[in-house]
């Protein structure tokens, strides 16, 4: 039997969607599938060698819950359903989302951003930068991302993506 293909693009350079990609990836290969994700665009953040930076955007995110990863039980039951208007015009407020999502995240035992990472490279899941992407942006390989990562470009990604049984932009 034939080894299963998992292709993923991944765009988004934000804490809450690097999470996506990553978890699925994983859990793909968990499952003897060989993966490969592509970065690009604002995707490529996520194979910084400091992800410490990346934050949560709630604006103009009306599926994201925002609930307190602190206090009594009915207190975290809450949730905050912040107009737009007020996210975009109270200065910090990205900040604090971001705070309250990683302590919810480190509440419930996730993974951090870097060791999904590790765990899907020894996993030998493949992670492919665009090219075009690092050299738009202006970033050094040897400086920015982490070890381990490949450099091509969307035709090299798609010789993959091709012969895979599932694809995901993410």
């Amino acid at each position: 039997m034939e080894q299963k293909k998992l292709a993923i693009i991944a765009t988004k350079g934000t804490l809450d969607w690097a999470y996506p990609p990553l978890i699925l990836a994983s859990t793909a290969a968990a499952l003897d599938y060989e993966v490969e994700i592509f970065f690009t665009f604002y995707g490529l953040q996520l194979l910084r060698k400091d992800v410490s930076g990346l934050k949560v955007s709630p604006l103009g995110n009306p599926g994201m819950p925002m609930k307190m990863p602190f206090g009594p039980k009915w207190f975290r039951g809450i949730n905050w359903n912040i107009p737009n208007i007020i996210q975009a015009n109270v200065p910090g407020f990205e900040s604090l989302a971001t705070t309250l999502m990683k302590k919810t995240i480190a509440n419930n035992g996730v993974a951090k951003i870097e060791e999904l990472r590790e765990l899907c490279q020894e996993a030998e899941v493949r992670f492919t930068a665009c090219q075009m992407t690092v050299e738009l942006f202006d970033f050094d390989s040897e400086v920015d991302f982490i070890d381990g990562v490949e450099y091509a470009g969307a035709a090299k990604f798609f010789e993959f993506a091709g012969e895979a049984d599932i694809c995901l932009y993410i």
